[in-house]
């Protein structure tokens, strides 16, 4: 599951993952996290408290989480723990439900009329099956991404929680770079994170829009790619 203001498969952001460029494998390690600067970390993501924490996603020094500070792409508690930090530094914070993704709201699990995933007049059944994800879009436009619990004859109930709603969120990382972002880099980070949804569906009904919280790509504890961490979504 990866930090960005409302980021799912899980992902936590919409993971940003950019090969750095060739200035940027050397650590600056005087310029410091402050609004519109370029910033690349490495983090671990554990949840939950204690003994029972599981680790969720990892981002490597290979594939660092990047984002401009300060302009709504990521968690507003998650960039507060990080301004003022400078190449090298490390970080260790938690952020609570509250600071995070809220509370699980069970009103945001809905029976949505099956006729809205057809294709040509078919079901996408290839697609719309238990325990997929699906990128869809609420009728006033807001994008978000919902987990399918059921599929029966005429209806889907889909979960639109965000995927690390309730939890703890623990994260533990370096920052390896802090810069002034490049045109190239603004251009590509903004084509990410105004992307289309790919095959979205639309819900028709303003119940749907509960998402705008979903999160990036980033690797999870179990390999995968989340879609969905510490974005804003």
């Amino acid at each position: 599951m990866n930090i960005m203001n409302d980021m799912i498969s899980v992902c936590l952001f919409p993971q940003i993952f950019l090969p750095l460029p060739l200035h940027d494998k050397l650590t600056n390690k005087t310029m410091r996290i402050s609004k519109n600067k370029f910033v690349a970390v490495t983090y671990d993501l554990n949840v939950g408290e204690g003994n029972e924490r599981e680790l969720m996603e990892r981002a490597t020094r290979e594939n660092p989480l990047k984002f401009i500070f300060g302009t709504g792409m990521m968690l507003k508690d998650f960039e507060d723990n990080l301004s003022g930090l400078a190449g090298g530094d490390t970080f260790d914070f938690s952020l609570t439900p509250e600071q995070a993704y809220g509370e699980r709201n069970e009103d945001h699990v809905m029976e949505l009329p099956k006729h809205i995933f057809e294709i040509d007049g078919k079901f996408d059944s290839e697609h719309i099956k238990e325990g997929e994800t699906v990128p869809m879009m609420s009728s006033d436009g807001n994008r978000m991404n919902g987990s399918v619990l059921e599929v029966k004859d005429d209806i889907v109930v889909m979960d639109f929680n965000h995927p690390l709603a309730g939890e703890m969120l623990h994260f533990s990382g370096e920052v390896i770079d802090v810069h002034d972002p490049t045109e190239e880099e603004i251009t590509e980070l903004n084509r990410l994170m105004s992307g289309g949804c790919g095959g979205c569906c639309d819900c028709g009904d303003d119940a749907c829009g509960c998402g705008d919280d979903s999160c990036g790509g980033h690797e999870h504890g179990n390999g995968d790619s989340c879609g969905g961490g510490c974005h804003c979504g």
